[in-house]
């Protein structure tokens, strides 16, 4: 089968059966708008599926430069297909059955920053840049002191992010027309605020000059924003195959997404107006206060998932919708969401509309056509842990005065997935009915250490690990302790 790309495309060779959306000729010729740090499937699945959307119907016009910002592997994959990738939507809208295939075609190109790194600062001086938008996950977005912003490609994102804005202050000599909208994804609390926070700071370090960040101040928007599809991992090689065959060529990086999508970007008008491609879908809300949407999917989809994910997949389940296919653990899952921790949110509003939001996104979850991997939420489980559950445990706490029994279980099982039983070449792994399995968190060494001889008192006490010192909490200890 010929592979997806642009040549192959535009000979008129790609041939399918499927109704699948071809982008217009048209779409290559736009210029680079947008630099996007992070290749994942969030991204593509979402923020790039909305200005495909948008280009289509000829509103944004600009195209995506990809910036490949981890060392695993390559960009070979998207330079091969000239950043074309198939997007399979799949779900129940509105009780009706959706299934859409389409061809996006937002990438430009993809620059991986530990090679390409000039190419990258050359971006800087192009005046159709207007954008960055970011996923580095929720370590990313971190102050890393002494990162050399000079010379060579700095090691954090927020470094980068500095070395980028002042190639752009250098080149337009700080002019106000410049400045950047910048719109960071990552699943923190206030993240715009956060990265120019440390964007600031290490502008401060390195003694870069007080107009270069009075421009950064002025002139640029950092935005808060959260967003919210359920795009799973890279398909198996198995579904992957079969998703080929159907559509009649190869493609490497094809995605499958939920047909619910929301991107809450909180702006001013001067911002919407930048960001065109939100007049295209609904599912992107811009406006001055977007924490009831931040609340709610944080802590009702992201909450929900991480607290579910370690005792669902240690009971031997591998995929969330056969989770919700089992009764007693789908009922559970239900009474953990709906009777603690929305009723926990640190956020006034009527409980009637988490009740319904809540309610929606147990229907996602069950989304048949979604594989969505239990083990790819553990992905850096503690962080996520501390930030999206540890506020809601606290919040419970001093509305009930006691401790949630399904949060109790669900910390447990955290806990007792966290427990790795092998060490190799620096990885940790953990063990369920006889396989292993791995621990993809920075705290893997943390928790080895601990579990050779468990103290959870002293663990739970641990500020540093929770920010908030666990065993205090009145019969917390307990509940903890029934489930390990």
């Amino acid at each position: 089968m010929p592979i997806l790309n642009q040549k192959t495309f535009s000979e008129g060779t790609l041939s399918t059966t499927l109704a699948l959306q071809y982008p217009s000729p048209e779409v290559f010729t736009y210029p680079e708008k947008i630099l996007q740090f992070g290749t994942g499937v969030l991204l593509r699945g979402l923020c790039d599926y909305f200005v495909d959307k948008a280009n289509r119907q000829g509103v944004f016009k600009g195209r995506v430069v990809l910036v490949k910002s981890t060392a695993k592997g390559g960009a070979d994959a998207f330079e091969a297909q000239d950043g074309l990738f198939t997007h399979c939507i799949k779900g129940i809208d509105e009780g009706k059955e959706v299934e859409e295939y389409l061809i996006n075609s937002s990438i430009s190109r993809t620059l991986t920053a530990s090679k390409e790194w000039d190419a990258i600062l050359a971006c800087a001086s192009s005046p159709d840049m207007q954008i960055i938008i970011s996923n580095t996950t929720e370590v990313g977005i971190q102050y890393v002191a002494n990162d050399a912003i000079s010379g060579a490609c700095p090691t954090s994102f927020p470094a980068k992010l500095v070395a980028f804005l002042h190639a752009r202050w250098q080149h337009f000599g700080g002019s106000k027309e410049s400045g950047m909208v910048i719109i960071p994804t990552e699943l923190i609390i206030n993240n715009g605020d956060v990265l120019k926070d440390i964007v600031l700071k290490l502008a401060h370090d390195h003694q870069l000059p007080a107009d270069f960040l009075q421009w950064i101040q002025s002139a640029n928007h950092f935005c808060n924003s959260l967003v919210d599809r359920i795009v799973p991992g890279a398909p198996d090689e198995a579904t992957r195959t079969a998703i080929c065959e159907q559509l009649g060529y190869e493609d490497s990086l094809v995605i499958i997404s939920e047909v619910y999508r929301l991107w809450a970007i909180q702006g001013s008008s001067e911002v919407k107006k930048i960001l065109s491609f939100a007049s295209v879908d609904s599912g992107v809300v811009i406006a001055e206060d977007i924490e009831i949407y931040r609340e709610l999917k944080l802590r009702l989809l992201n909450g929900t998932h991480t607290l579910m994910c370690g005792m669902s997949y240690l009971l031997g389940f591998r995929l969330v919708k056969d989770v919700m296919s089992n009764s007693y653990l789908s009922k559970l899952v239900m009474n953990l969401m709906l009777t603690e921790l929305a009723h926990s949110i640190p956020y006034k509003m009527d409980f009637k509309i988490a009740d319904r939001f809540g309610r929606s996104v147990l229907d996602r979850f069950k989304n048949p056509f979604i594989n969505h991997k239990l083990i790819d939420i553990t992905v850096q489980y503690t962080t996520k842990m501390r930030m999206r559950n540890i506020p809601l445990l606290v919040n419970y706490y001093q509305i009930f005065g006691k401790a949630p029994e399904l949060f109790a279980m669900g910390f447990a099982a955290y806990l007792q997935f966290m427990h790795a039983v092998k060490v190799e070449d620096g990885k940790y792994f953990g063990e369920c009915n006889g396989e292993f399995y791995p621990i993809q968190c920075d705290y893997a060494a943390y928790f080895y250490e601990a579990w050779k001889d468990l103290n959870l008192t002293k663990l739970l006490a641990d500020e540093e690990v929770w920010g908030h010192d666990l065993s205090a909490l009145p019969g917390f200890e307990d509940a903890v302790k029934k489930y390990l």
